[in-house]
């Protein structure tokens, strides 16, 4: 899938780039979900990813003169930002695990407790297994499985190839099948 930036997107970039704070605001809002989502999967705290999308955005702002219309999406741009800050954070200290706590906040409340139990083992599982992989690996996932980006995307996030994309994403879903087999969960 090649994606390009949304028509409306492109003409409040092109009025942010000028320095309209108003159409700055309005591009906060429409993507600010999607890197927090990406943040937080990535540090696994509900406060500090908040904390931490709000700098992409303060960071974007002040690039913003700096940024090329129409050479990437814009939103890989932000995914870019984003990755770059998750990099320095990752030098200051470790990555925080998601807490049960935090896993039930995000459960559907109408399931039954033990399906409810079964699927936050089930994630735990799974985002242990994503923290042993290496961190460009992490990245890849999280970008294609949970954020849904294309490798034409993830490439220019990571600034490395759609091939390398690919081979990246190959290399670190054999690790995670071989993590989760042997901890019992099969066909995955």
């Amino acid at each position: 899938m090649n994606r390009q930036d949304d028509p409306k997107d492109r003409a409040l970039i092109e009025l942010a780039i000028e320095g309209d704070s108003e159409a700055f605001e309005t591009l906060y809002l429409r993507h600010l979900e999607k890197i927090y989502r990406y943040i937080y999967f990535r540090v696994g705290d509900e406060a500090q990813a908040e904390d931490m999308a709000e700098e992409v955005f303060v960071k974007t702002w002040e690039a913003l003169p700096n940024f090329k219309l129409g050479q990437n999406p814009f939103t890989s741009w932000l995914y870019r930002i984003a990755h770059n800050l998750l990099v320095d954070q990752y030098r200051r200290r470790n990555p925080v695990s998601i807490s049960e706590e935090e896993l039930a906040r995000h459960s559907d409340s109408s399931e039954l407790p033990e399906r409810i139990v079964g699927r936050k083992q089930e994630w735990e599982m799974l985002a242990k297994a994503v923290r042993q992989l290496d961190s460009l690996d992490q990245q890849v996932i999280l970008l294609r499985f949970v954020e849904g980006l294309s490798h034409r995307e993830i490439a220019a996030i990571i600034g490395k190839s759609q091939t390398a994309s690919r081979v990246i994403q190959h290399r670190a879903l054999k690790t995670l099948r071989a993590l989760l087999s042997r901890r019992g969960i099969v066909n995955v």
